[in-house]
This record gives C-alpha cells, sequence and structure tokens, in this order.
C-alpha cells in the first residue's frame, strides 16, 4: 500500500467532526464530577480538496492557556466523510506514531493489534471517538458503542499524538482542534 494512501487513512482517523445538536457522543464518559464538558474545537480533514473526515475535541473542565495538557481526559470524535477499512486507519496510524519516533517495532506492532481489533470498517457518516484517559488508556467507540478499551497509557499518548503532538503532520487541523485561530 502506498504511503499516501496510509497518510489519507491515518489523517481520516484525526479528522475534526462538526457535531450537530442530535449526535450524542461518549463525553459523558469525560464527567469526573461537577465538571463541565466543553468543545476545545473542531476541525477538517482534506487531502487535494477531497474532504476526509470531521474532528472535534471534548475536555472536561476549564480550557485555559495555549499548550496541550495530557494531564486530564478528553475526547476526541472523527466523523469520516468517506468509507475506510479499518485495519487501514490502523496501519496508517502505525506509520504516524512511527514518523512521531513513539515506539519501537515491537510495540508498534502490539499497537497496530490493538486498533485492528478496535476500528471497525466506517462508512460516509459514521464516527469513532477516542476517549483518553491519563496514567490509564483509552477507550474507542464506534457510533457511541465500545469497540475497545486499551489500557496502555504510551499507546493512549502515542496515538492521539497523531492529532495533538506539535509535530503532527496536519498543524492547522492541531491548531483548529485545540481552538487556536
Amino acid at each position: 500500500m502506498s504511503r499516501i494512501v496510509r497518510l489519507l487513512l491515518a489523517l481520516a482517523l484525526v479528522g475534526a467532526s462538526i457535531v450537530d445538536a442530535n449526535t450524542r457522543l461518549p463525553i459523558a464518559e469525560l464527567s469526573t464530577s461537577d465538571a463541565e464538558v466543553r468543545q476545545v474545537g473542531q476541525g477538517r480533514m482534506r487531502w487535494f480538496g477531497l474532504l476526509l473526515y470531521d474532528a472535534s475535541l471534548w475536555v472536561a473542565g476549564p480550557i485555559s492557556g495555549t499548550e496541550w495538557r495530557w494531564d486530564r481526559s478528553f475526547a476526541l470524535d472523527i466523523r469520516y466523510a468517506r468509507d475506510f477499512q479499518g485495519r487501514k486507519l490502523a496501519d496508517a496510524s502505525v506509520d504516524e506514531i512511527r514518523r512521531l519516533g513513539l515506539g519501537d517495532d515491537g510495540r508498534l506492532e502490539k499497537w497496530r493489534a490493538f486498533m485492528i481489533a478496535a476500528f471497525p470498517d466506517v462508512a460516509k457518516g459514521q464516527h469513532i471517538t477516542g476517549v483518553f484517559r491519563p496514567g490509564v488508556g483509552v477507550e474507542f467507540y464506534h457510533q457511541d458503542r465500545s469497540t475497545g478499551i486499551v489500557r496502555d497509557p504510551e499507546f493512549a499518548r502515542a496515538f492521539f499524538s497523531i492529532w495533538l503532538d506539535p509535530r503532527t503532520r496536519e498543524p492547522k487541523l492541531r491548531a483548529a482542534l485545540l481552538g487556536q485561530k
């Protein structure tokens, strides 16, 4: 599979979803007490003008500062604008994590297996949401149904770094997700 196709698929996972009022995300999972869950930002992932997905980032509690913080729970929701195979999303994600230098070959293969198990094939209009738990891991949802929990904090951080690390391939999307103009 070409690197371009893998990049497209990874970027589709990153995408920012514009969520309408009828969409119920598993963001209730973020509540830790009386903290209000808020959308930080949203953006669109395009490749040569072709819309791949929309993405939105949600956190519990107040939002302040310009630097991303990894010490609290958050959710990244991606609504796809086209069909993608789950296995290809996993492969593209591994390629991006490798590009960021966040895992050795053995760990990347283990993480790939986690993602293949958690990522179903998605159709246009469907979404996958990842809920990050600092020090614990990530839970993935497809259409608001849990598809897998990965209790590996290093994997969780590496996975979300695809979108949130300053070295992301898509800095404009990162800025949009972080609510930066």
